[in-house]
């Protein structure tokens, strides 16, 4: 913690005097806004600890970094996420989750009962969205894990809920969703062009199969008509699969007049349709996203209003005064996002700015509220990252195939003993979207850079 806080107190002098401002006496590490609290809204890049219950808190893990105390191996594993940092750079007791449990697989140790903790307000959670109650982890969407998800609009309630409906005006609100909203989208219409895909490719492997098993008969057109209805009647039979309709068009064509050599040939005639269906099915999938891919950039910047609307109508229309609002970073860099072809990357690319243009022209005139352009520091530490004293960008620092040390696959199971081998002290990422403890640091840095611009700190 101690050498944390002094990292972030040493970058905020640094920036104070940059700016030409006066300058603190020697040693002096205090803020010009004297904070009582911290509470921070969001989903698991501000997560705390959620869901450091059941398996989780037995595989040492709980948050989406590399969890624990490793500084032993590097004195940059802290273990800790920006909103902790923050809390040590101004003062405040250390954030706490507002509430835990999981509500998942009870015989993987993940239906762990929901606990309000009282006075703590750490409402972020892994997996929330701005205002979807199902995002990613949770049972809804399929995950053994059940995660609860919760979405800011209602952490935000149950916020005011616990204080009286207002906030005294003298917390640091800390804000940062969105995230979840545009991964949950992109992996619905990833599923829903993978079917197109699929739908496409079935029909067009007998659209090439059946002329190319016909051809060699001495009548190939009713020879094709012949393979055709074997192979609808294959279809319909109880526990049908392509290769047992295969099979039937190849026993009906090898009876049809002249077609004795179309059995010796037929790994030929199913090579060329496996790749003809193959073709038709990334047509297919490829025309869906792209018809259906506007449809998310729409609903980014909807999700982008609807957090502009939670925070002038709940947030400072209840009394809070200094509220940091951090826009979405660069996620098509994430190693995640580096997985994706080109044209998935130029939507998330969309997606993010329709987002980020929401939060910027919605909140860029409140003179209580902070926007962190996130997203620049992000893109510049991809593209550029040696300044920032990052060795990796492009991989997890976690090891995410050893189901034996972390069974979960994400950073929420990560801690120093599965790690990937060598030196991830100063990766950028702990798995494909989280970020590391060192990058949370500069994060931390970053935001605490606005707020020594803003006069907040």
């Amino acid at each position: 913690m101690r050498h944390t806080k002094l990292a972030l107190a040493a970058m905020t002098l640094a920036v104070l005097a940059g700016c030409g401002g006066t300058d603190p006496a020697p040693g002096d590490q205090s803020t010009k806004v004297k904070y009582a609290s911290q509470v921070s809204f969001g989903d698991s890049l501000s997560d705390v600890g959620t869901y450091n219950v059941g398996t989780v808190a037995a595989l040492k893990g709980g948050k989406f970094t590399i969890n624990g105390d490793n500084t032993a191996i590097n004195a940059t594993l802290t273990g800790k996420n920006w909103t902790e940092l923050m809390a040590a750079q101004i003062g405040v007791a250390a954030p706490c989750p507002a509430v835990t449990g999981l509500d998942g697989d009870a015989s993987k140790g993940f239906s762990v009962p929901v606990t309000a903790k009282a006075g703590c307000y750490s409402y972020a959670m892994g997996g929330a969205r701005v205002t979807n109650p199902v995002g990613p982890g949770n049972k809804l969407a399929g995950s053994p894990l059940g995660a609860l998800t919760i979405p800011v609009v209602t952490q935000i309630a149950n916020h005011l809920k616990a204080v009286g409906g207002k906030f005294k005006g003298d917390e640091l609100v800390l804000v940062m969703a969105g995230g979840n909203d545009a991964l949950f989208q992109l992996t619905v219409l990833a599923n829903a062009a993978t079917k197109a895909g699929t739908d496409a490719a079935g029909p067009a492997f007998f659209a090439s199969l059946i002329p190319q098993l016909a051809a060699g008969a001495t009548n190939p057109q009713a020879a094709g008509a012949a393979i055709t209805a074997a192979v609808q009647a294959a279809t319909v039979r109880p526990g049908a699969t392509q290769t047992t309709i295969t099979q039937a068009a190849i026993g009906t064509a090898a009876a049809q007049p002249g077609n004795s050599a179309v059995v010796a040939n037929s790994a030929t005639y199913i090579a060329k349709a496996t790749a003809d269906a193959t073709a038709a099915g990334q047509k297919a999938g490829a025309a869906y996203a792209s018809a259906n891919g506007p449809a998310l950039v729409t609903a980014m910047a909807t999700a982008g209003t609807d957090l502009v609307a939670l925070v002038k109508n709940q947030l400072l229309a209840n009394g809070a005064n200094y509220v940091v609002v951090n826009n979405l970073p660069d996620i098509a860099t994430t190693p995640s996002g580096r997985t994706k072809d080109a044209s998935t990357r130029a939507l998330i690319d969309a997606m993010v700015s329709a987002y980020n243009t929401a939060l910027t022209n919605g909140l860029g005139g409140e003179s209580k509220v902070v926007v962190v352009d996130v997203y620049a520091v992000s893109h510049d530490q991809a593209t550029n990252p040696g300044p920032y004293g990052l060795t990796n960008v492009s991989e997890p620092a976690c090891n995410l195939t050893d189901t034996t040390k972390n069974p979960i696959g994400s950073s929420l199971g990560c801690n120093g003993s599965n790690l990937v081998a060598g030196d991830v002290s100063h990766y950028s990422f702990a798995d494909d979207v989280h970020p590391t403890p060192y990058n949370n640091l500069l994060l931390a840095r970053y935001v605490s850079k606005a707020l020594v611009t803003k006069g907040w700190l």
